[in-house]
């Protein structure tokens, strides 16, 4: 509503379900707002160089700041507005000069990636391991120099390529938020390039590699049974509770049947993690990889081999809650790293990796003669070329292209 502002008039005003703005027609510019809680603030309303709209508050609050006193301090600072100052950009680069890159992740951008993405957590915490040293550093003294000194003593400790590109990748990310909120001026990494990352590399288990795995999965679930009946030896000849005992077709722990599942299907670490039992048809034999649980973004269902359908069977008898592979607090299973490196360890794998079963699974299909196109239909590869690394691994397709020349 137009009305000059008076003591009078803003005493007399009821608060309503929405802000109620009262622009004052003697001092243009000058506004007072009373919210729904019946504050009343007072502010100014002008245009910025580029032509919008801004309003802009005074920070003083009616009865507390009589309503001359706010006349005349608005008067002043629209007089400044007309002399080019912008007292909202003014409060942005103050913000800007103190806003670290810490305080940034945990207030306002670690939130948003909770929101917004599937990753956050992982994200964040990326962000935090990574650049440590420079949490501190307020976000306008970020410059491509501050990132390239960085990526130098990063390669020259011994991270890799590809680690410092998906570090790089993630920081890039949190930038392009701060500047799409107006809390930096530019982008400082504008201009800084990703490194080239060595590709072509695919590790997958040879045949006596893949004989060892099974063999530490199968020699890990008899040596914890042994331990089991042992303990029980002991608890019983004291008296105590006994714990738990196994039926012979059950699994020890998660970590047998995620491994046999991985080799069979393909899935990746996470997928399987966030699986749940009603994505999974044992009738059908049929596994559903659901959008929100994929990298891609895209379900997929992958068809269940004997070996794939046997261990979710047998896993779903000993299994409690709708988690297929849930934790010790019945939530999403979050940590195996301990587990699958001493797996290896004692397989005797070097530099195999659990996404590297993923290869594997791959591989195998290929070497086997499957399609690439249906082996990017089970990897839900949304491009072939991401499946081409496999082509190498069939060379009897090539020779048989080749060779048709020769019969032509």
């Amino acid at each position: 509503m137009k009305a000059k502002i008076t003591r009078e008039l803003l005493r007399d005003l009821k608060p309503a379900s929405a802000a109620l703005d009262i622009i004052d027609t003697e001092l243009r510019g000058f506004v007072a707002r009373l919210s729904p809680s019946g504050t009343i603030t007072y502010g100014i309303r002008y245009s910025n160089r580029d032509g919008r709209q801004c309003r802009y508050s005074l920070g003083r609050t009616f009865p507390a700041t009589t309503v001359s006193a706010a006349r005349e301090e608005a008067r002043i600072l629209l007089g400044k507005i007309a002399a080019g100052v912008d007292p909202a950009e003014e409060d942005r680069a103050k913000r800007r000069q103190v806003l670290t890159l810490g305080t940034f992740l945990d207030e306002q951008y670690g939130k948003w990636l909770q929101v917004n993405t599937r990753t956050g957590e992982h994200i964040a915490a990326r962000l935090k391991s990574s650049f440590a040293d420079h949490l501190d550093r307020p976000l306008h003294e970020f410059n491509a120099w501050t990132v390239e000194k960085w990526r130098s003593e990063k390669m020259k400790a011994g991270m890799s390529a590809s680690t410092t590109n998906r570090n790089i990748t993630a920081l890039r990310g949190l930038f392009s938020r701060a500047l799409e909120w107006g809390l930096i001026q530019s982008h400082p990494l504008a201009t800084v390039k990703m490194l080239r990352e060595p590709g072509g590399l695919v590790r997958w288990l040879s045949d006596d590699e893949e004989t060892r795995l099974r063999a530490a999965l199968s020699a890990r679930e008899t040596r914890e049974r042994a331990a089991r009946a042992s303990a029980n030896e002991w608890r019983a000849a004291r008296k105590y509770d006994l714990l738990p005992e196994l039926a012979p077709d059950q699994f020890w722990d998660h970590l047998r049947p995620m491994v046999l599942l991985s080799l069979n299907t393909g899935a990746r670490q996470g997928e399987l993690t966030k699986l749940r039992w009603d994505a999974v048809d044992l009738d059908n034999a049929v596994m559903t990889l659901k959008g929100d649980t994929t990298k891609s973004g895209s379900t997929r269902h992958i068809p269940l081999n004997s070996e794939a359908l046997d261990t979710l069977r047998r896993w779903q008898k000993q299994s409690t809650g709708h988690i297929v592979f849930p934790g010790r607090s019945g939530g999403e299973l979050v940590e195996i790293k301990t587990a699958w490196a001493n797996l290896l360890k004692e397989a005797e794998i070097e530099a195999f990796r659990w996404h590297d079963m993923r290869h594997h699974f791959a591989s195998r299909l290929v070497m086997a003669g499957v399609d690439l196109n249906t082996v990017r239909d089970l990897l839900g590869h949304s491009d072939l070329k991401m499946t081409l690394r496999y082509a190498h691994l069939a060379p009897e397709h090539k020779a048989a292209a080749v060779q048709k020349l020769v019969a032509k």
